[in-house]
């Protein structure tokens, strides 16, 4: 994984984590909470930006499969 790559998802996660945070303190938040549908949303959300990551870590590897097969005499 590129370093820009590893700062970009680091950074995200972080900013959503902080929202997830701050989000739980609001008043519309307690009946989710009371009932435990909070956990679900959580859940549901860390799934989504799993899927995410994978998506793009397995994207920026088939670019460079591609990259080096255009150029395989150009070495970075």
């Amino acid at each position: 994984m590129t370093m820009n790559l590893r700062r970009i998802a680091l950074s995200t996660f972080f900013t959503l984590l902080s929202l997830i945070l701050r989000a739980e303190q609001v008043a519309p938040a307690e009946g989710l909470r009371s009932s435990g549908k909070i956990y679900v949303v959580v859940g549901v959300i860390l799934i989504i930006l799993a899927g995410l990551v994978i998506y793009l870590i397995t994207l920026d590897r088939k670019i460079k499969r591609l990259e080096r097969r255009i150029n395989p005499c150009d070495l970075r």
